[in-house]
């Protein structure tokens, strides 16, 4: 006996369903819902099967001042941490719709340890090294040069796409560094983007930042969009930090959940986005 074959609706899903019960401090724009709470707490009152991306860059536990909030807010035991970032990575997954994309982005050594709980419950697609020096050689180890973006999908991928970069050139020459084989006069337009990006610089310089503390460089969120966006479709940045992943989301017409639990974040967040709506001259509130 053949089995029915489950039709997918995947039509936008409008804002008035992304929430079982909204949380109490929200700013609804028309763009997107900025969310002032915690993590785990917000992911909670998502509907399920809602989202299109969910992007995770969370802190990282090394006991580091974000916003108000104690640099011991940041330093929990391993066991602790472990079992926080598994149960945002199973919400994660729940809120995901049929063939969205999680995009998880961390240092190696955590980014393993969660590959059992994500492959259990959605499919690998890249293991995306980004290669940032960044910091010291500690005990027996190589020094550290890239992080992880881990890229999974709820089953088959309903976007995919290959972005295209422009070719590395010498700066005094103009020539491609790169030998194509031959075949330069086909790179000419760019070639495909790899799981090797070593074009990300870290974001130092404070004429750079929208806050003291480190900020995920845009390219990173801009490519997570660019590789699995969907026109109309919604992202989930689950730590928006200042907020890159919404404005990545909004660049690329999709709509936007970004969440934090520091007030001074989301209120920088809405402002960023309040200052796209007056220059694209559009109602955004």
């Amino acid at each position: 006996m053949s089995r029915a074959k489950v039709e997918i609706d995947w039509r936008p899903i409008p804002p008035s369903k992304w929430w079982m019960h909204q949380p109490e401090r929200i700013k609804k724009l028309r763009s997107g819902h900025i969310v002032t709470d915690d993590a785990l707490s917000a992911m909670k009152a998502i509907r399920a099967e809602v989202a299109d991306i969910v992007f995770l860059d969370p802190p990282f536990n090394l006991g580091k001042r974000y916003g108000n909030s104690p640099p011991r807010a940041d330093k929990q035991q391993r066991p602790a941490y472990a079992d926080f970032l598994r149960s945002i990575l199973l919400e994660s997954a729940r809120v995901l719709r049929p063939g969205g994309s999680l995009f998880f982005y961390h240092i190696p050594k955590v980014a393993v340890a969660t590959l059992p709980d994500l492959s259990a419950h959605l499919s690998f697609r890249h293991w995306i090294a980004i290669g940032m020096k960044n910091g010291f050689v500690r005990n027996n180890n190589l020094y550290p040069a890239h992080y992880a973006l881990l890229h999974y999908t709820k089953g088959e991928p309903r976007a995919l796409t290959r972005p295209k970069i422009q070719p590395s050139t010498c700066p005094h020459c103009g020539e491609v560094t790169r030998d194509y084989g031959g075949y330069s006069e086909h790179v000419i337009d760019g070639v495909n983007l790899s799981d090797f990006w070593d074009d990300v610089s870290p974001v130092r310089h404070g004429k750079y930042k929208y806050r003291k503390e480190n900020e995920l460089p845009m390219l990173v969120v801009k490519r997570a969009v660019a590789i699995a966006g969907i026109r109309s479709g919604l992202l989930v940045d689950v730590f928006a930090g200042t907020g890159g992943a919404a404005v990545a989301a909004r660049s690329n017409n999709m709509r936007y959940i970004a969440i934090d639990r520091e007030e001074s974040n989301t209120e920088l967040i809405i402002d960023r986005m309040q200052h796209i709506t007056k220059h694209r001259k559009t109602p955004d509130a």
